[in-house]
């Protein structure tokens, strides 16, 4: 697994209970229509349609002495990595009186597309029973994405949050799973949510009723101005194509640094690759924000490098920030090449020996040089999606 840098994490480490003027914080954080619950208060009612597609009300879980109202989503880490202790938390009390409802409170429309990168899927319904699926999630999952009328009910902070309520459903509990981001249980040091089922479930009051939220912000319906903006930014960022030889590829090819590298040959006069094209450069832009690197070399004739610039100009195929930091660091700035020599063979040694020649040919190189996956031909965006995250993993790591 590749390490990720915690401050370049797409999320927020949010905090709810009395830790810096917790009122005025939470509250700061929600949306003006909605409402931070207190210990005490009643849960509010909800009708929300569920990955089974039944509808499902407040009242179809009446019978349990104990419910946690939890919120997650498919694409966060930080809800990644809480559902390795949550899932065997709810099977565990399942027959001892809790009952568990997971809600996903977020606009897929307002997930921004680098906050993706940790997930093959996004936050859609759809997508959802996908990720239950590959969870094995042994509770209901509810989707509030549309109106998220729910979460702002429940003052939802991010993903994941906490909430149990006692037998006449009253908050006595809210905030974390735990106090760990990461998906290893014996990095848990406080089991706070798991401690407070058990007290609840033996009729004792909650020790510690009220822990920091930490997880990725609730991506709220009215921010899509925002991720228009960064589209907009996106599209705007200058795209540049430099010229390269067999033994600046072979150098490329040896990924001295500590990112996963895809590289991709292609050219404008082969169909396929003009076809896939699109799909590399979303490839990129999710996982801007992990140790990841598109490159891309074209075979057209260099002669024709501007109609090759304009191709990629047109395709937006300009690095992330994040990566372009790194580059610049490292003394190089172009992501995108176009091949100088005429020795064909010379570029197939030096990238990829495997390689049967036709175009277009694309390979993911691990740090160290090693190829994990290559694929000659049109490149199906579905698996190779699950290859890269596969590769770089799911969760937040140290």
């Amino acid at each position: 697994m590749i390490p990720h840098r915690l401050g370049l994490l797409a999320g927020a480490i949010l905090l709810a209970g009395p830790v810096v003027s917790a009122a005025e914080n939470y509250e700061a954080l929600l949306p003006p229509d909605a409402k931070r619950l207190h210990l005490g208060d009643a849960a509010p009612d909800f009708k929300l349609l569920g990955i089974d597609g039944r509808t499902m009300t407040l009242a179809d879980f009446k019978p349990a002495p104990v419910l946690m109202v939890v919120f997650l989503s498919n694409h966060c880490p930080y809800s990644h990595a809480a559902e390795t202790r949550l899932l065997p938390l709810a099977r565990e009390f399942a027959g001892q009186g809790l009952a568990v409802v997971a809600i996903n409170p977020n606009s897929p429309d307002n997930v921004s597309v680098t906050e993706l990168g940790y997930s093959k899927y996004n936050d859609g319904y759809e997508e959802m029973k996908l990720y239950a699926r590959d969870q094995g999630f042994p509770f209901p999952y509810l989707y509030d994405g549309d109106t998220q009328a729910t979460a702002k009910a429940y003052g939802c902070l991010a993903t994941p949050h906490v909430m149990l309520f006692d037998r006449e459903r009253k908050l006595r509990y809210a905030g974390r799973v735990d106090d760990s981001r990461f998906e290893d249980p014996k990095t848990v040091t406080a089991l706070d949510a798991r401690n407070a089922v058990v007290e609840m479930l033996a009729g004792r009051p909650v020790t510690k009723p009220l822990t920091p939220v930490l997880g990725c912000s609730t991506k709220w319906n009215h921010k899509q101005a925002d991720i228009a903006k960064a589209e907009a930014k996106w599209k705007a960022a200058p795209v540049d194509l430099a010229l390269i030889d067999a033994a600046g590829v072979a150098a490329l090819a040896k990924n001295t640094s500590n990112r996963l590298r895809l590289v991709n040959v292609w050219a404008t006069w082969c169909a396929p690759c003009v076809a896939e094209f699109p799909a590399l450069v979303s490839l990129s832009r999710r996982m801007g924000n992990r140790d990841f690197e598109l490159i891309t070399i074209s075979l057209d004739d260099p002669k024709m490098s501007a109609s090759a610039k304009k191709f990629l100009e047109n395709q937006h195929a300009t690095a992330p920030n994040r990566l372009k930091r790194l580059l610049k660091a490292e003394g190089r700035e172009a992501v995108n090449f176009l091949y100088t020599e005429a020795n064909a063979d010379a570029l197939v040694q030096a990238l990829d020996p495997a390689w049967p020649g036709p175009l277009p040919h694309t390979v993911l190189i691990a740090p160290g040089g090693k190829i994990l996956w290559r694929h000659n031909g049109p490149v199906d965006s579905k698996e190779l999606l699950d290859t890269v995250v596969a590769a770089l993993g799911p969760y937040y790591t140290p």
